[in-house]
């Protein structure tokens, strides 16, 4: 494992109040900076920024701490304005704040062209804002908006931000980020992943994903909320929420938890997805990337809908725990379906499903949970007939006209 350098090679250190305008600065040297800020409160405006070198190592390194990023800000606090930040190097990512860092950018365009190369990035308990950017990724694990190691706090307002690589999600979460008003694009990978104790929250933003069909994983996905057990981001529930806006998926599923405490709130998000392999899926995996324990790596999950449309089938497996919560006129448009192909032995895990107020659960398909509450929600099938309900002991909860049953392996409550 990558340690923290002890020190940083750069083309320029700032470590008090200095201000920067109209300058260029272009960095070749193998694993260096361009800009490197250590301490003071400064500015650079209208700048041109590059990183340019063939052997840089990138990795861990680059990924944790920062090394060869186009601009670095290990303490104090720099503001970027109305600049370009280029970047042709691994682990160049564009602007990093690492420890003390403070990062303020705003109307820049920042492009990077390898691998471990963010646009821009937190790590180590950096904070980071930015505005009204123009970021784009083309290498491999170089999301647009990406974080790592020792977590951090990123705001971002306004935007646009695409990622063309393999394993380079628009949005990488292993912080507490925000974003708002900005559109987010993966061409060669999920949307958005987040891992472990960390949030994201997304404001009328645009998300796009389109993960490619890969042999190491269970399924594919468009936002994935895991712990990978690597060490990257401390064991705990992961947070996603996202509120208006536009969720596309362009393959696979659309929501996918594994090994890992999650909460996904939706609310008022038109979601894109054309035959969609599911809509949710809370479930153990096969453990070939090493998420977990096999038989012991599912999910404990709490999704909840608010005011929102929703299609496709709701997977779940017994060593998982799901409470999934429709409310304020949601509609989920599905099945709920037991897979225990990742379960191993099995275990006592349970799926749940609460219908609020003016909520509707339109069934798709015969299907299995452990507890249905009709809150006051109603329950027919996709030509609006009644489905038949029945108890796993054989009890007639409701007899429908719908070819389809539902059954309830614990409470029933309409």
């Amino acid at each position: 494992m990558s340690q923290q350098p002890d020190s940083y090679d750069a083309v320029t250190t700032i470590s008090s109040d200095q201000t920067m305008t109209g300058e260029t600065l272009a960095s070749t040297g193998k694993d260096e900076n361009a800009l490197l800020v250590t301490g003071g409160t400064s500015t650079a405006s209208d700048m041109s920024i590059s990183r340019d070198s063939a052997d840089s190592t990138g990795g861990d390194s680059a990924s944790f701490y920062g090394v060869g990023a186009a601009i670095l800000a290990t303490g104090g606090e720099l503001t970027v304005t109305d600049s370009v930040i280029t970047t042709d190097a691994n682990g160049g990512a564009g602007l990093f704040a690492y420890g003390d860092g403070v990062i303020h950018v705003s109307d820049t365009a920042i492009t990077t062209l390898r691998n471990t190369s963010g646009g821009i990035h937190v790590a180590g308990g950096g904070t980071l804002y930015a505005e009204n950017l123009i970021v784009t990724t083309s290498g491999e694990s170089s999301a647009a908006i990406r974080s790592d190691r020792g977590s951090g706090v990123m705001v971002v307002d306004g935007g646009t931000y695409t990622s063309n690589g393999s394993g380079s999600p628009a949005v990488y979460v292993t912080a507490d980020i925000t974003v708002s008003n900005a559109s987010l694009t993966a061409t060669g990978s999920e949307a958005l992943c987040l891992e472990g104790l960390n949030s994201v929250q997304l404001n009328n933003c645009v998300l796009s994903g389109d993960m490619p069909d890969l042999d190491q994983n269970d399924n594919t996905w468009t936002v994935i909320l895991y712990q990978s057990m690597s060490g990257d981001s401390q064991i705990g529930k992961g947070t996603f929420e996202m509120t208006g806006g536009t969720l596309v998926s362009l393959n696979g599923g659309i929501f996918y938890t594994t090994n890992t405490q999650s909460e996904f709130t939706v609310s008022g998000v038109t979601i894109e997805a054309e035959n969609p392999d599911y809509l949710l899926r809370c479930t153990g995996n096969a453990n070939a990337r090493g998420w977990g324990q096999t038989g012991r790596n599912g999910a404990d999950c709490v999704f909840t809908a608010i005011g929102q449309e929703l299609s496709g089938d709701v997977i779940w497996d017994s060593i998982s725990t799901l409470d999934m919560r429709l409310t304020e006129g949601s509609v989920l448009t599905g099945a709920f379906i037991d897979d225990e192909s990742c379960a191993g032995e099995g275990g006592n895990g349970t799926a749940s499903l609460t219908i609020g107020k003016d909520s509707t659960w339109v069934v798709t398909g015969d299907s299995v949970l452990t507890n249905l509450i009709g809150d006051g929600g109603f329950i027919m099938d996709d030509i609006g007939l009644n489905v038949t309900i029945v108890g796993a002991d054989g009890t007639f909860y409701a007899v429908g006209d719908s070819n389809y049953t539902v059954t309830v392996l614990g409470e029933f409550n309409h």
